[in-house]
């Protein structure tokens, strides 16, 4: 019979495969259903075993992810050479509107940022995941609505849209 530690071990590897996030609901599916106050449970033991090591257990995006500390992002870096990926000002405006007011429309982004074209904002984060079209706006022409991905609640570590700043503080910060 399978028992708590055989699934802390098959949980654990899990999250060490994925290369993202997993929720509670699709690893207690894949670990024979075990229920998921089991799954939560393990996770939260797996978090305390982390608590002194170079990775850590994480939860965002409604899932769970082994990630590393970031003590040693210098090393990792060095491991791995990660291509550079260089965050301008437009592509945070661009992004932070879409994250605040989504589902958005090119136009509306245009709108907001001062009547400045967005194509290549809205390019750039398309092709890195940071956002997806998510509808088409009832209107003439049908324009593509806009939303955040969750690879986007992944890359900036948040649980889902709601642990964004407020809106009044990003406002403070650039003024």
């Amino acid at each position: 019979m399978k028992d708590f530690k055989f699934y802390k071990k098959v949980i654990e590897a899990l999250l060490f495969c994925a290369g993202k996030s997993l929720k509670p609901k699709e690893i207690s599916e894949i670990c024979d259903n075990l229920p998921i106050s089991e799954v939560k449970k393990i996770l939260e033991e797996l978090k305390k075993d982390y608590l002194e090591r170079g990775v850590r257990l994480v939860e965002v995006a409604d899932g769970y992810r082994i990630e590393t500390i970031p003590e040693v992002a210098d090393y990792i870096k060095k491991l791995l050479k990660p291509k550079k990926f260089r965050w301008t000002k437009a592509l945070l405006e661009t992004l932070a509107i879409i994250a605040y007011f989504q589902p958005i429309t090119r136009a509306e982004i245009s709108a907001k940022r001062g009547g400045v074209d967005v194509s290549s904002s809205l390019k750039i984060l398309l092709e890195n995941d940071f956002i997806e079209i998510v509808g088409k706006k009832k209107l003439p022409g049908r324009p593509a609505l806009y939303g955040t991905t969750k690879f986007f609640l992944e890359y900036f570590g948040l649980k889902s849209l709601e642990d964004l700043p407020p809106l009044e503080e990003l406002k403070k910060l650039s003024e």
